[in-house]
């Protein structure tokens, strides 16, 4: 058998999973493109080739050690032996550092394997993966010693097994209730092996100088003394991931995260709190800012909660064009399509084709007409500017594929791991975990296309000239948004000479999958990229949106009492 030797060095992003330790209690590489024909011939086989892709990684050899034990002896009287066996690693190095008020309040230096073992009994149409027969988690050795690390790898799988054989019965048991299955698909998508053996990364930091950054940027609170807060943290985490599986495959890679995030708040003469909160994220050390550009960024955060306390509340109701910049945009289009186009297999006895808003969508009409949705984990780059949804095999071990989810506005895919739904029966490599959770589908990298893309000046344009037609003195502009999509930075745009007035205290109460198919006429050509955190790391790429006709209004939030009495002296 002729094993090919590739020499491929690839970042493979991972977001900031690092403090999930606390929550969870070689170079020899087949690239993940290229698929061994020993690999498909048969499970033997492939076999084979698994142990010569994993000879010289200690940590890989004991899991494919203890798999052929598995395979061969896992058997307990009265209950079914395994039909697939997989064992799933993430060793996270992971750095995390906060600052507050000048001074380091947090620093901590995190390295451990999570091992995730799943055990299925029966078969690819029915089997065990239910309730407690979802897999066994636990922490493996740190050195590679082989009887340290099968040890605890063999308790693992005892306990997976069991918990399968109790899962099996449970399941059968509550299909009972049925009289026919709603919903008969598959439990468990066959996929062909792979080897992608790739080489590991670790973390590139100075962690000193670092933490000296961080108190530098939140030291400037002394210059605003009416801010109530001032943070700025950093988290750096490396993750490389191992699977082995009893289909044949074996993959190993590595991903890296750098984020760097900054806060303050403050509250309004009337109470009502303001916050800003901007952050960076890149899967390469040298794009994070500089220690001058985080202060000018800091400086900048620090000025704008101050323009807010002066700012004036968003009185009035309002119905008209609203302009979301790309910044504000990437949040819309991740909670209103991304959450919407993963394809989660519903609840037992439940007859949908998946969960969320687009759940009976198919083939229908989503988006406006000249608008397409991709998402296209392959992809490491968009405009000089690292993707931390960027993989090559995902967490179930099949290679990453670009999907086209919305064809000129009709809903044509779903994002799936190998949990099959209804129409979609394979996976199309975006099934997905944090460190020690089981994978299920996620996005990778989403991006917004329009065949009628515009410049921004020009969609600002029209919000003036709509907002002169219907005789309105200002449209809104939106530049960021909070979490459930509240406005964090709102201006109106004046019809008379386009000038820009920040406001505050404001709400969307009609911002939903309803407006994005009738009410969004137009999209710019400023695509920028949100890299995010999460369990799975995931990128957003949007240009600005324009919606025709959307509520603004005065929130519905009662303001806080202000401090009783001021805050300390800013000198010593």
């Amino acid at each position: 058998m002729k094993i090919v030797r590739a020499f491929t060095i690839s970042h493979l992003q991972k977001p900031l999973t690092g403090i999930l330790v606390a929550a969870l209690l070689g170079w020899f590489a087949l690239p993940a493109r290229a698929e061994s024909d020993a690999a498909k011939s048969s499970p033997d086989v492939a076999m084979v080739a698994a142990h010569a892709a994993a000879k010289g990684d200690g940590l890989l050899e004991a899991l494919l050690t203890e798999l052929d034990r598995s395979k061969a002896q896992l058997k307990m009287d009265q209950v079914q032996a395994p039909y697939y066996i997989e064992y799933r690693v993430s060793e996270v190095d992971d750095f995390g550092a906060e600052a507050t008020f000048g001074a380091l309040r947090e620093s901590q230096h995190a390295h451990v394997r999570v091992l995730r073992v799943v055990v299925r009994i029966g078969d690819y149409k029915q089997d065990s993966f239910f309730g407690r027969g979802q897999g066994e988690t636990n922490i493996l050795p740190l050195d590679d010693d082989p009887i340290a690390l099968r040890h605890q790898i063999w308790l693992t799988t005892d306990d997976a097994y069991k918990a399968a054989g109790e899962a099996l019965a449970e399941k059968q048991a509550a299909l009972k209730q049925f009289s026919a299955d709603p919903n008969p698909v598959d439990d468990f998508a066959k996929a062909p092996p792979i080897i992608a053996v790739e080489p590991t990364v670790s973390l590139m930091v100075d962690e000193a100088a670092w933490k000296k950054t961080l108190e530098d940027v939140t030291s400037l609170y002394k210059q605003y003394p009416d801010v109530q807060s001032v943070t700025a943290s950093a988290r750096f985490t490396a993750v490389n991931e191992y699977l082995v599986n009893s289909e044949g495959t074996v993959t190993r890679g590595g991903r890296t995260t750098y984020s760097v995030q900054l806060g303050s708040s403050a509250q309004a003469a009337d109470g009502m709190r303001l916050g800003r909160s901007p952050a960076f994220m890149v899967s390469r050390p040298e794009e994070l800012p500089t220690h001058d550009a985080l202060m000018s960024d800091t400086k900048k955060m620090l000025d704008t909660v101050m323009a807010l306390r002066q700012a004036p509340i968003v009185e009035e109701e309002y119905r008209g064009p609203v302009l979301f910049a790309a910044d504000a945009a990437d949040d819309v289009v991740a909670s209103l399509i991304g959450q919407n186009v993963v394809g989660r297999k519903p609840q037992l006895g439940k007859p949908n084709r998946t969960t969320g808003a687009f759940a009976t969508s198919y083939k229908t009409r989503v988006l406006p007409t000249f608008l397409t949705v991709v998402d296209d984990p392959t992809l490491k780059d968009f405009q000089g500017k690292s993707l931390v949804g960027h993989y090559t095999v995902d967490s179930e071990g099949v290679k990453a594929q670009s999907v086209n989810l919305v064809d000129n506005g009709v809903l044509a895919n779903y994002v799936l791991g190998r949990q099959p739904i209804r129409d979609f029966s394979a996976s199309n490599g975006h099934g997905r975990a944090a460190p020690g959770a089981f994978p299920g589908p996620s996005l990778g990298v989403l991006l917004v296309k329009s065949s009628e893309a515009q410049s921004p000046d020009a969609l600002k344009q029209k919000v003036i000239q709509m907002a002169t037609d219907q005789g309105r003195p200002y449209g809104y502009r939106v530049e960021t948004l909070g979490p459930g999509n509240l406005p964090r930075l709102l201006y109106r745009v004046y019809a008379k000479d386009g000038h820009e007035e920040l406001v505050r205290g404001a709400v969307f109460s009609e911002l939903d999958i309803r407006a994005l198919r009738s009410d969004l006429i137009a999209v710019g050509n400023d695509p920028l990229v949100s890299n995010r955190a999460g369990g799975a790391p995931t990128t957003i790429i949007s240009p600005s949106l324009l919606f025709d006709e959307l509520e603004v209004k005065r929130a519905d939030t009662s303001k806080d009492k202000l401090p009783d009495y001021p805050p300390p002296p800013l000198k010593k």
